[in-house]
């Protein structure tokens, strides 16, 4: 009996420490921000209950729907992006040539260094003074630079832009093991039809894909819901000209840790964000079961 009874309780002793992390730092934290949420709760100062109040103030404040649009918008664009150019890479360096490798490396070593990093370096190709701009000079293109970084919807573009290079290495990965599994006889048989490349990726590779797809499609979806580091790194700590390209995360930030450190404000926001990004997960898996039906 003792032994049926250790048996029992022995699978959750070694849960125990996986869960204990879970619960110190996800599920405490989250529930910690849903009670900040209703107070007025500052960094340096208690709270009190406030309801509703920071939701309404939400709602009606211009900045957190400039920062929604702009948070949307870069997911409409960003995602699309980043289900299409990162399948054709791995179409690309599937192939047995020699070099290859070399090529893999490339567009794989965006994924490992550092946002902070990958932010400078863009910074310095698109200032009014860097690659660009004077390449563009030089072949009398421009008469004067372009303001990627000076005018809030290009500074906007140019983080997309930054988002979507450093994730193409990322999700070709996840494509390149997804192709792995696509029969070689699908190929043949298309070849034997008269289908020519683009015919057989659009007839083939695409539909055998498609799961794949609509994975990344929800992954690089939540990513872009929640960048940060690209609109600090171009925009500074005002998110931009005016603040205008700022996104959710940076709102919140800016919020929580400016110098009024409205902690139980930047919470309702934030509590915002996660619904916002929890209908885009269920959207996301609501189209993958339609398609596996």
């Amino acid at each position: 009996m003792a032994t049926a009874y250790r048996r029992w309780w022995t699978p959750y002793l070694f849960l125990l420490p996986g869960l204990g992390a879970v619960v110190t730092f996800s599920l405490w934290p989250f529930l910690n921000t849903v009670v900040l949420s209703f107070t007025d709760a500052r960094i340096l100062t208690g709270g009190r209950y406030v309801g509703l109040a920071n939701y309404r103030r939400a709602l009606g404040d211009p900045d957190f729907w400039t920062a929604l649009f702009n948070s949307v918008l870069y997911t409409v664009v960003v995602v699309p992006c980043l289900v299409v150019l990162p399948l054709a890479l791995a179409v690309l360096v599937r192939k047995n040539i020699p070099g290859i490798g070399f090529f893999r490396s490339a567009f794989f070593t965006p994924v490992i260094a550092s946002a902070v990093v990958v932010g400078l370096m863009w910074q310095w190709v698109l200032r009014s003074d860097g690659l660009v701009n004077t390449v563009l000079a030089k072949l009398r293109l421009i008469s004067e630079p372009i303001p990627f970084l000076t005018d809030s919807t290009l500074l906007l573009f140019s983080a997309m832009l930054v988002t979507v290079w450093k994730g193409l290495g990322y999700y070709m990965v996840f494509y390149l093991a997804a192709l792995g599994n696509v029969p070689a006889s699908l190929y043949e048989a298309a070849a034997l039809d008269g289908a020519g490349p683009v015919r057989r990726f659009v007839s083939v590779t695409v539909p055998s894909v498609k799961p794949m797809m609509l994975l990344v499609g929800t992954l690089s979806a939540i990513s872009a819901l929640r960048v940060f580091t690209e609109i600090y790194v171009f925009g500074g700590e005002t998110g931009g000209p005016g603040g205008d390209s700022r996104t959710l995360p940076f709102l919140i930030r800016q919020v929580g840790l400016g110098f009024a450190g409205e902690t139980g404000y930047a919470a309702a926001i934030s509590l915002l964000l996660f619904l916002l990004t929890f209908v885009f997960s269920v959207l996301g898996r609501r189209l993958s079961k339609g398609d596996e039906a």
